[in-house]
């Protein structure tokens, strides 16, 4: 394909992949206003982004091995069909358990977008040219993850109300299911053989979802201890479950996890590798948000608004990285950088207080974004060039959900740190006042119907205490850095599949592969 018919292709892609990274970020500034309006409770408020995460973590390896059995473009139509399906439901609910219904049907459709996005344009660009079409992925990523909280303030805060927070959804994936269907021309792949280990899915689905449920939960003062006895017979199972799929699927005939492809050495490495960026897309997008709101004071509609400089790092680091490997061929240098500067970021982020000038918190964000951007994308990259275009659907998916479970987990543990430490500062804050804060001091309080000197305390908390979670963060990537290090640095094919070329034509091959490098090289 062209590079004309390339981009005419990845239109309706990026379209309907923009709008599922969308709305699993715009609900976030909306949030507090929903679950007062439908009468909602403080569990329910945790789950309605507990639920949509894992619908969406779990059922993406499931997407991604439908996507090397059938036809891709039908798949992501009807993950489409699903997500606005999802939408509907969540924008008319009039209680929180049919909100959390189209939540959980909205996060099945956002698996199916998120991972065969990355599986289609795999199967239609060598990897040699593909880092600049990751690139423009990664930035339509940066933007609707990190603009979502902004549009969300905005629709919260106009007459439109917080149902368009869904409804908004629907129109634009809507748009993206025509322009896939006129721009995007793929050929039906029938086999006869094909199956799905459904068996597997199942084990997969119980597994993830236990371990989930389990962060979400843990650690908070009206359930259970990270320590207790229910956390051990939630982490026992889970694991037991997640044991017993590797069984299952290592006797499969067509499992949902080929064990063979994760369990190579590039793989494994960029699974470890994206659970860390995992936790800084997640969580700092989350906290960062939490952030400007409870500690500094400011609308959701300004707290949004203030994270435009991770949004420009991330935007960046995609497209430019993007482009510099297809342009040079060199794809491991840009992960060993982004690792680094997001390191760096989280370090710079894990000094800051309720004071700390916006301009330098401006610049520590970009940092955020620019190494979330050289990452995110590169990794997938680096897994599709070792693996043949019938296992890119499945090998992609894996990254990717192992890139959300680990930020679901991140977000919960995180939060979990977050919350302890305020509760620490807030009651020594208010023992000066002469205050007994009791256990109270890391709930969720109405600052505006506090006295000012008691919220004063309170929104010093929150903002002292969030620089702890960063550092954390920075300690986690630092695991990210050492897995891209012992990444081979394997040359990108020029092949969209894996072929065995000739000896005779070998030569030949190799010339044409060095002309072309000059001709990059001399701005041909």
């Amino acid at each position: 394909m062209t590079h004309r018919e390339v981009l005419q292709a990845m239109t309706g892609l990026l379209a309907g992949l923009f709008t599922a990274l969308l709305s699993s970020t715009i609900v976030a500034t909306a949030l507090p206003t929903i679950i007062a309006d439908l009468k909602g409770t403080q569990t329910q408020y945790a789950w309605v982004i507990t639920v949509a995460l894992l619908a969406n973590a779990a059922s993406t390896p499931i997407w991604g091995k439908l996507s090397d059995l059938f036809n891709k473009k039908l798949l992501v139509q009807l993950s489409l069909v699903i997500f606005v399906a999802g939408s509907l439901i969540a924008g008319i609910a009039h209680n929180v358990p049919i909100l959390l219904v189209g939540r959980v049907v909205q996060g099945i459709g956002m698996g199916g977008l998120t991972a065969l996005a990355v599986a289609i344009i795999g199967s239609i660009v060598s990897p040699r040219d593909r880092g600049r079409y990751s690139g423009y992925m990664g930035a339509v990523m940066a933007v609707s993850m990190s603009g979502g909280p902004i549009l969300g303030g905005v629709i919260v805060d106009s007459p439109l109300g917080w149902r368009w927070c869904f409804l908004v959804c629907v129109p634009l994936a809507l748009i993206a299911l025509v322009l896939l269907q006129k721009t995007l021309h793929m050929t039906t792949v029938r086999k006869d053989d094909a199956s799905i280990d459904w068996f597997g899915a199942l084990l997969l689905t119980a597994g993830v979802s236990v371990l989930l449920i389990w962060v979400s939960f843990a650690g908070k003062a009206d359930y259970y201890a990270w320590f207790s006895i229910q956390t051990a017979m939630m982490v026992g199972g889970g694991i037991a479950l997640l044991v017993a799929t590797v069984i299952v699927e290592s006797r499969a005939k067509s499992p949902i996890i080929p064990l063979k492809i994760v369990t190579e050495r590039t793989t494994a490495l960029a699974i470890l590798a994206s659970i860390s960026v995992g936790i800084g897309l997640f969580g700092a997008t989350t906290f960062l948000g939490q952030y400007f709101q409870t500690a500094r004071g400011y609308s959701p509609t300004e707290a949004g608004l203030l994270t435009i400089p991770m949004v420009v790092g991330m935007f960046g680091g995609s497209v430019v990285s993007g482009q510099l490997i297809t342009r040079f061929g060199h794809w491991k240098p840009f992960l060993l950088g982004g690792a680094t500067v997001l390191i760096a970021g989280f370090a710079l982020l894990g000094t800051i207080d309720h004071q700390t000038s916006l301009m330098l918190l401006a610049v520590f964000m970009l940092l955020v974004g620019l190494g979330t951007g050289m990452l995110m994308q590169n990794l997938v990259l680096a897994v599709q060039n070792t693996v043949s275009v019938q296992n890119i659907g499945a090998a992609s998916a894996n990254v990717a959900f192992f890139r959300t479970f680990g930020g679901a987990i991140g977000v919960s543990v995180l939060g979990s740190i977050l919350a302890t430490r305020v509760a620490d500062l807030s009651r020594d804050g208010l023992a000066k006042l002469g205050i007994d804060a009791g256990h109270s001091g890391g709930g969720s309080l109405d600052l505006k119907a506090l006295p000012a000197p008691v919220a004063d305390v309170i929104r010093g908390s929150y903002g002292d205490a969030t620089a702890t979670i960063f550092v954390v963060a920075a300690a986690c990537t630092v695991v990210a850095l050492i897995a891209v290090a012992l990444i081979p640095n394997r040359p990108l094919r020029t092949t969209v599949d894996i072929e065995e070329v000739p000896f005779a034509e070998e030569a030949a091959v190799e010339v044409e592969a060095v002309a072309a490098g000059s001709a990059r090289t001399a701005g041909i």
